[in-house]
């Protein structure tokens, strides 16, 4: 393979990716936010309803009006909103699953199954840490409960009765 097969300059015109006029529309409103989308729907509304309708149910489908922070990434020179959490999870699960298939090289599996037993047996005493913390915290409030409680039934009963002079 030569350094030419690499270069984007190699490629033929209709082999990049030129977006078409809703494309780049999208992504020009996605780098401006939620206001933008909804400054068009109400534009589209003004110039011919149908227009607006189409905007509205496309915000509604892609989940642009429920979102709440504007998040982009970078997929080469051009973004894409990730509407939704579901990609997310999705990526995070195959790279889950990748980081536990085996990689061919015998020394690093090893390292890496007596790290994950490593760290999974300091989660496993930090979460016991944690219940024992808990419960200490719980027994000092019910102690200082308790002799509050204490207190307060001594006071009762050595307050004078009142006399009727």
């Amino acid at each position: 393979m030569s350094s030419t097969d690499l270069h984007p300059a190699a490629y033929g015109p209709r082999d990049r990716y030129q977006p078409g006029i809703f494309a780049r529309a999208e992504m020009w409103l996605d780098e401006r936010g939620k206001w933008a989308w909804i400054a068009a729907m109400v534009g589209g509304f003004i110039i011919f309803w149908p227009i607006g309708l189409a905007l509205l149910a496309y915000m509604i489908w892609s989940k642009r009006m429920f979102s709440n922070t504007r998040q982009t990434e970078s997929v080469g020179n051009w973004s894409r909103r990730c509407g939704n959490g579901r990609e997310m999870n999705r990526e995070r699960f195959n790279a889950a699953r990748a980081a536990m298939r085996p990689s061919g090289n015998h020394a690093f599996d090893a390292y890496k199954s007596e790290t994950l037993q490593r760290l999974e047996a300091e989660q496993t005493a930090f979460e016991d840490f944690l219940a024992r913390l808990r419960e200490a915290k719980d027994k000092a409030e019910f102690d200082q409960f308790m002799a509050d409680r204490a207190r307060r039934t001594q006071d009762n009963d050595v307050m004078p009765e009142p006399s009727g002079n």
